[in-house]
């Protein structure tokens, strides 16, 4: 279906072995099982029901992000077992794995929680404390800032490389890749097919990556200001400010996912330099999982979904 160049509000996430899309009425999957064929899952995308207030700028970006966390964590389970990763089981079996997954998942949440808050919040806290009493030129808000903020994106691209070491995640960023292909191609009013997507780019400025890397720059902003030097207490002040960072965070990939400019090239370039590790070409077969899901997603009126 011929569309009309436009920014478009649909985003999608890639999953194991296949694509999710979340249009502003349906949201598609499409994941290949073991035999090759596609499988395709769709449903209404819920209404967003939240208060006017919860959908203010700067207030919405928490939220939205939970939400997307809660669903694309449903749309991966769901992959995997399409993908054949995980094993058939009958009826009584499954409900009683289900109740044990459901504990396993809340205890590797909080551990997680717990590691992450340990490694990104308070370690670099910790080890700026020490560099600053072994180098005293280096002391001051400013310099404090900046050396925890550097060390939580070292980290965090660190950590992105390291998945690239294996197998199925790499598969994973080549879905990613399929995904901002696919929309690109969707936005430049071009024919959905695998030949037209295969030349755009898999850079787009609207993409988790790009704001987990903008939060992170944007907190560097908001460490400044927190004058504590305690680390403990530190890192509590740290997230009791993740509501503030996250909500401009947002607001700020919102706003280079709708215009191309200098300004928003130059907010979007950590992000996009981000996705040369995020993001892999994919194959044909990857790019046609994108474009099916994308294409169900799709009402035939462009401007339901223009951004």
């Amino acid at each position: 279906m011929k569309q009309s160049a436009h920014k478009t509000s649909i985003g999608g996430q890639a999953l194991i072995e296949g694509v999710m899309m979340r249009g502003p009425k349906t949201t598609a999957m499409a994941v290949r099982d073991p035999e090759g064929e596609i499988v395709l899952e769709k449903w209404p995308t819920p209404e967003n029901s939240r208060a006017k207030f919860f959908k203010l700028p700067f207030v919405r970006g928490i939220f939205n992000m939970i939400d997307s966390l809660r669903f694309g964590y449903k749309c991966l389970m769901r992959s995997a077992e399409i993908a054949g990763l995980e094993e058939a089981e009958d009826e009584a079996d499954e409900k009683k794995n289900k109740v044990i997954m459901n504990i396993l998942m809340v205890v590797s949440v909080v551990l997680a929680m717990f590691l992450a808050v340990g490694l990104f919040l308070y370690m670099p806290s910790f080890l700026y404390r020490l560099l600053s009493r072994a180098v005293p030129v280096l002391r001051g808000q400013v310099w404090r800032a900046v050396f925890e903020g550097l060390l939580r994106i070292i980290l965090f691209v660190g950590y992105m490389c390291a998945m690239l070491l294996m197998k199925d995640i790499r598969r994973t960023f080549m879905y990613h890749g399929a995904e901002h292909k696919t929309i690109f191609c969707y936005e430049a009013g071009l024919d959905l097919t695998v030949e037209n997507v295969r030349k755009m780019s898999r850079f787009h400025p609207r993409c988790g990556t790009s704001f987990m890397i903008l939060v992170l720059i944007v907190g560097i902003i908001v460490s400044m200001f927190i004058t504590v030097d305690a680390p403990l207490l530190r890192t509590v002040i740290k997230l009791l400010t993740l509501p503030i960072v996250t909500g401009v965070g947002y607001e700020l990939i919102k706003f280079a996912g709708r215009h191309d400019n200098l300004l928003t090239r130059i907010v979007s370039a950590p992000g996009v330099w981000l996705q040369h590790i995020t993001t892999i070409e994919p194959d044909d077969g990857q790019i046609e999982c994108a474009i099916l899901a994308l294409s169900e997603t799709l009402t035939g009126n462009p401007e339901d979904d223009k951004w």
